[in-house]
């Protein structure tokens, strides 16, 4: 009889999403913010390859682009604890 190598334990889903994004290790919140994040990268890359071959107006709209980027870039990392401070606060 061959022996079985299991790649995976078996995970209870029957909570449904709550389940789901605990097995992830994010909460919904965690999960819209990245959400936003990217909907931002997207954004910012597509300025990035709209930029212009005026050196004036190129240099204006691929900075903003990057900063774009850079906002997107935070939000990913940093996002789910700069809205929990908002979020919990105690009244």
């Amino acid at each position: 009889m061959p022996k079985f190598t299991y790649l995976a334990k078996p995970i209870d889903m029957s909570k449904g999403f709550t389940d789901f994004f605990d097995t992830i290790g994010m909460t919904g919140v965690g999960l819209v913010t990245k959400g936003i994040a990217a909907v931002i990268a997207v954004i910012a890359l597509r300025m990035l390859l709209q930029v212009s071959s005026d050196p004036k107006s190129a240099l204006r709209r691929g900075s903003m682009a990057v900063g774009t980027l850079f906002v997107a870039v935070i939000l990913a990392l940093y996002g789910d604890t700069l809205f929990s401070t908002v979020t919990d606060a105690k009244g």
